[in-house]
């Protein structure tokens, strides 16, 4: 998964603080300067790169991509919505298993405990 970023240490440690992702790589450019930060979701590759495109925001569902989501306990579910608030990206929406809110560049980021087992579209 990749996210584009005009601050790319920026959203890169929000996903580390709040979410606990591990970096695993720098890149820089031919100037030195900083292009991305990858890091790792337990397997699952998030590259955070540089990008001067104007941010996009996304509601509800829309094609390609439209939300981060994480899977997390029930538990859990309470610490990342502490987390969250804390960095200043209040929940904007909830439901009975997941909440919504933004990450600092206003994409869409969901932290679900949804059981495993049920399939319904209704959750997004």
């Amino acid at each position: 998964m990749a996210i584009g970023s005009a601050d790319v240490s920026r959203l890169a440690a929000f996903y580390r603080d709040v979410f606990g992702l591990t970096e695993s790589a720098r890149h820089h450019d031919g100037a030195g300067g900083l292009r991305s930060i990858w890091l790792d979701a337990d397997g699952t590759l998030v590259m955070i790169e540089r990008s001067d495109a104007p941010a996009r925001r996304v509601e509800g569902v829309g094609t390609g991509p439209f939300l981060v989501a994480f899977a997390v306990s029930a538990a859990e579910r309470e610490r990342f919505e502490r987390a969250l608030v804390q960095r200043g990206q209040p929940i904007e929406a909830r439901t009975e298993f997941t909440l919504y809110a933004r990450d600092p560049d206003g994409n869409r980021v969901a932290v679900s405990h949804y059981p495993e087992t049920a399939h319904r579209s209704d959750e997004l």
